[in-house]
């Protein structure tokens, strides 16, 4: 069986894809990865499913030995990869051959790189996804981050024939100061208007205590009319909770599926991939928008992935009549000869 060879694991190298959908009701978390731009980015370069499973890497990136040719492309955080110690490119096909050699550094930019390949890892299938959450031992290779020594397999293998690069006018950049869009809600009425006011014009920092989970902040104090906890209630990726001492929290991939805290707001979905690339001592400075907007976002975001991934399908030549009269003037007696 096709299969990778891991010589060095990384920090914390999980396989994700979008993760659980419809189970949040059972109290099982979404999870998936963290920046859906770039491993949906990642996919079509490799001309795989936009939900392939991949792999994430955090910080520092993982050696591997492939056993198989196949396809890769790395995008996400600028992260300096090799293949057989020769410099790699990122957001771009690659083909691998069988005793090839992958091994990355750590990031430069950015948090978070992704993995794909023109193959399907061969995990189990949990709940409806590959993705690993890490807290429950669930899903992803044996539930648990890739350690040195693993074998990981693979299925349904195919080479590109052609290289795939992405257009520069994609590519994101991950800045150490970022712009958040959110929309109020579902709790802000628990806030005074001078508290919501607090929250847009000061920027707020990513403190040291950032996870899969949850990213908290550290600024001004965004005061409540009265108390912090609630009723439980659903919670999303990108809720902005305030708990009592007036810090926000924003609660990521795999957070729990309801929370006890009032929600001030929402990140919108398009920036949703900023704050997965987010480090501590990063700064935000949030903006409000209405809903509208953050649908228009929200449209915008699957129309630019949707454009790129025709970007990579070769389209057949289209040929003018006077071409076609020129080609038969040409070549029209020599094929009867």
């Amino acid at each position: 069986m096709p299969s990778i060879k891991v010589h060095k694991p990384g920090l914390c190298t999980t396989v994700q894809d979008i993760g659980r959908i419809g189970y949040q009701q059972f109290g099982i978390p979404v999870s998936g990865v963290m920046d859906e731009f770039a491993f949906t980015v990642a996919n079509y370069l490799v001309e795989s499913d936009k939900n392939n499973a991949v792999l994430e890497i955090p910080f520092l990136g993982p050696a591997l030995e492939f056993d198989f040719d196949v396809t890769i492309a790395i995008t996400g955080g600028e992260i300096q990869a090799k293949i057989n110690n020769q410099d790699v490119k990122m957001w771009e096909s690659i083909n691998v051959k069988k005793g090839d050699n992958l091994s990355f550094g750590s990031l430069k930019s950015g948090m978070r790189a992704y993995l794909a390949f023109s193959a399907e890892i061969d995990v189990p299938v949990v709940m409806g996804s590959k993705s690993t959450l890490l807290k429950s031992k669930l899903g992803g290779f044996e539930g648990r981050q890739l350690k040195m020594g693993d074998i990981i397999n693979f299925k349904n293998v195919k080479v590109l024939s052609k290289k795939n690069i992405l257009d520069k006018k994609y590519l994101p950049t991950y800045s150490h100061n970022q712009n958040i869009r959110i929309v109020l809600g579902p709790q802000d009425d628990y806030f005074e208007e001078s508290s919501i006011k607090t929250m847009l014009e000061n920027k707020y920092q990513v403190t040291k205590d950032v996870d899969r989970m949850g990213m908290r902040l550290a600024g001004e104090v965004i005061k409540h009319k009265d108390k912090a906890d609630i009723i439980s209630d659903a919670a999303v990726f990108g809720s902005i909770q305030v708990p009592g001492n007036g810090q926000p929290i924003i609660l990521l991939a795999d957070r729990q599926t309801t929370g006890g805290y009032t929600k001030i707001a929402t990140v919108i979905k398009a920036d949703l991939p900023k704050l997965a690339q987010m480090l501590p001592n990063d700064t935000i400075q949030f903006s409000l928008v209405n809903i509208e907007e953050a649908q228009k976002e929200y449209r915008e975001f699957y129309r630019i992935l949707d454009e790129i991934k025709d970007s990579f399908v070769v389209k057949p030549r289209v040929y003018t009549e006077k071409q076609l009269y020129v080609s038969k003037k040409l070549f029209g007696n020599r094929r009867k000869k």
